[in-house]
């Protein structure tokens, strides 16, 4: 039942919500679980791993999206988009074997999340007027 429901309201989720707010959403629940991880005195790696997996499935997707020839971005910002979707790439192999640091991903994450929500908020007070 739990699973209708949650289906359910996603197929709504998805006809009322804008791309940049499922985005904003996304990226603000992602970064949010890194950030519950480099907190953590002792992470769990299941859920050290699952945080930065389902961050690197998110860039993944975003740079999927930015290589498609209907995305309308200018093309310098899809070039630096596309340039931070490899260092997370890149960051997220060094963190899962030991090497690097969770916050480089969560210092990534911060700016797109802010420019999102300034994209929804202007979003919704064009759509209020």
């Amino acid at each position: 039942m739990h699973n209708l429901a949650f289906k359910a309201y996603g197929q709504v989720q998805q006809r009322t919500a804008s791309d940049k707010g499922i985005e904003h959403a996304l990226f603000l629940q992602i970064t949010e679980a890194l950030e519950e991880i480099a907190r953590a005195d002792a992470p769990s790696p299941t859920a050290k791993a699952d945080a930065i997996h389902r961050n690197q499935q998110l860039w993944t997707l975003l740079a999927t999206d930015l290589l498609n020839p209907a995305n309308s971005l200018p093309t310098d910002l899809k070039s630096r988009l596309l340039q931070l979707s490899k260092f997370v790439q890149k960051t997220s192999m060094e963190i899962l074997s030991g090497r690097g640091d969770i916050a480089d991903l969560i210092e990534i994450n911060r700016p797109i999340i802010a420019g999102l929500g300034g994209s929804v908020q202007s979003g919704i007070q064009g759509e209020a007027a």
